[in-house]
Order: structure tokens, then C-alpha cells, then sequence
């Protein structure tokens, strides 16, 4: 889904003020993180056209073929290392994240290392074309780097809910997109970024329920329920305003956007809060367990006063001074 306008230098847009407005807290649309490699594998892909366009001056079918299918494997690795770039991206942009299932650039790095040694290969000449190979991949591996390979922020979260909350999240995802691409229907830049500020404030809660789990009951009705007849609600009007532009309609819309954007503010805070007593009931338990067992002095104990001890430097004079008696 592309970057939707909206955002302070927009021509009618004005700065955000959902609870994600200069937070950081929102989790990212889906495609809207890029990384700052990906321009690189359009690069590589261009500097392949010479196999390309060379095979057809081959008089030889099978330096033809060879010319042909090593362009096409190593445009099919750029392929795949685009998309391993794209996932790696989106793993940077969530603090919490699973690495991807497949490691896109790792196979992406074989596929430019095979189709070079295949593009290079003449009769007789397999051990350099096999060398090429090897150097095209370790420097895709230079360029490119490594897929993430372990999973981020994901200590002390239960995998089955967590999994569950990925689920969810998807599907509520699936409904914002339904409800982006109606609006776009209406034609309207002031709908079309009100609707975009609803799916920043949406998407910090979903950045909620991902961190925590646990509070997929609470929010379930929000990221299901709730975003289903909001979608739903979208269609119908964008159908209506698309035919007539009807000002009572608008106004209808734009309250349910505000009711909306509150409720789901209120459940962010809500969870937000919920999450901090949590934390300030496992420190006070551990605090007061310390003090029981000595390690720290209990709440409100007055501490020694070492004010009147002498210092190392003063028992040294004093030491010297003795011995000069």
C-alpha cells in the first residue's frame, strides 16, 4: 500500500494528532517501510542486460542458451533478494518482530552467484566460470548483507499468543486496506487523509496488542468487530458520495471517523496502563523480596551515615605521620 498524503507538507494536509503523531509508536502500513539497499538490485539487473542483449549475436545455440538463462537467473536472484530486502525492512520498522521464514537474500545471493557462472561459462572454461560464480555471490553477501536470523523483542512472550495476535493483526490490516481503498473512490484529499490519520491511530493499537499479547481479548472487538463495520460503513459512503456529493452524509462519516478514533485511543490507553501497573506490581514484590532478604534495606529505612569515617588518603597521612614520630 502506498504512502498516503496527509502529512504536514501535503498540499491540504495538516500534522497528525492521533496518540502515533511524533510518537513513533505507530506500526508501520504494509510496504510502506523501504529499505535503503533496495534501489541496489535494479542496479545489478541493469548491469545483467549484456547477456541479454548479447545472446542474440551468439552463433552458437548453446552459448545462446547459456547467455539467456544466466540473465534470467540472475534477474530471479535480484527478484529474490528485493523481496528478502523488503521483509528485512519491515523487521527493522517493529520492535517486535519474527525473523523471516525463508532467507530471501541467502538464496537471492546463490541465484546472482549460479546465473554469473552460467553466463560465463564457455567450453573448457567451467573452474573460471565457477570462480566468477563464487566472487558474484560474496559480493552480493557485501552489498546485500544477511537476513535476520533470530527474532526480536520476543522474550518472555508466549509463542501461541503471540501467533494468535499476528493473526488478528493481519486480518485487521486486511479491513484498513479495504477501508483505504474505498475512500479512494470519493476522490476527496481531505477524506482520503482523514481516513489515513484513523489508520495511524488503528495501527498503534495493533503496535499494542503486539507487544502485549495478553491483551488480544480486550482489543479483539477493535480488530475485528469494530473495523469490519468501519470498512463496511466506508464502502457504502464512498458508493453514495462518489454519485452525489451529499454534505449531511460527510458529516455523518466524519463523526463515526471521531467516535472511531477515540475509542481507539481510549483502548491504547487502556492497555498502555494496564501494561504499566503490571510492571509496578512486579517491582514492588521484588523490592519488598529483597528487603526480607537482605540484599536491600527495606522502604523508608534510614541510611548509615558515613559522613565521619576517614577516608583512604587521611588513614595514609596519619600512617606516615606515625612513622616519622
Amino acid at each position: 500500500m502506498a504512502i498516503r498524503f496527509g502529512g504536514r507538507y501535503s498540499p491540504d494536509g495538516q500534522p497528525g494528532t492521533g496518540p502515533a503523531a511524533g510518537t513513533g509508536l505507530a506500526r508501520p502500513a504494509p510496504g510502506q517501510a523501504r529499505h535503503r539497499y533496495e534501489s541496489r538490485t535494479k542496479w545489478v539487473t541493469a548491469m545483467a542486460a549484456p547477456l541479454l542483449v548479447g545472446a542474440f549475436f551468439q552463433g552458437d545455440p548453446v552459448a545462446m542458451a547459456s547467455s539467456l538463462l544466466g540473465f534470467g537467473i540472475i534477474a530471479a536472484g535480484m527478484w529474490m533478494t528485493r523481496e528478502g530486502l523488503q521483509a528485512e525492512a519491515a523487521y527493522d520498522a517493529r520492535r517486535i518482530a519474527r525473523r523471516p521464514a525463508i532467507p530471501r537474500k541467502l538464496f537471492g545471493g546463490v541465484l546472482t552467484g549460479v546465473g554469473i557462472a552460467v553466463g560465463a561459462s564457455e567450453p573448457g572454461a567451467f573452474a573460471g566460470a565457477a570462480v566468477l560464480g563464487v566472487t558474484g555471490a560474496v559480493l552480493h553477501w557485501l552489498a546485500f548483507g544477511p537476513d535476520p536470523m533470530r527474532d526480536k523483542g520476543m522474550e518472555g512472550i508466549d509463542g501461541f499468543q503471540q501467533d494468535r495476535a499476528a493473526r488478528m493483526v493481519e486480518e485487521a490490516e486486511t479491513h484498513l486496506r479495504g477501508m483505504t481503498d474505498a475512500i479512494q473512490r470519493t476522490r476527496d484529499r481531505k477524506l482520503q487523509a482523514r481516513v489515513a490519520t484513523f489508520a495511524a491511530t488503528a495501527r498503534a493499537l495493533f503496535e499494542r496488542v503486539e507487544q502485549n499479547p495478553g491483551a488480544l481479548t480486550a482489543a479483539r472487538r477493535y480488530l475485528g468487530v469494530y473495523l469490519i463495520g468501519a470498512r463496511d460503513a466506508t464502502v457504502k459512503f464512498a458508493d453514495l458520495y462518489a454519485r452525489s456529493p451529499d454534505p449531511g452524509a460527510l458529516r455523518d462519516y466524519e463523526a463515526l471517523l471521531a467516535d472511531l478514533e477515540t475509542s481507539f485511543q481510549a483502548i491504547s490507553q487502556r492497555l498502555h496502563d494496564g501494561v504499566r501497573t503490571d510492571m509496578d506490581i512486579e517491582i514492588e514484590v521484588l523490592r519488598d523480596r529483597l528487603a526480607r532478604e537482605g540484599v536491600r534495606p527495606p522502604p523508608g529505612a534510614a541510611l548509615e551515615d558515613h559522613s565521619a569515617e576517614p577516608t583512604a588518603a587521611e588513614l595514609l597521612r596519619s600512617a606516615d605521620h606515625e612513622r616519622t614520630r
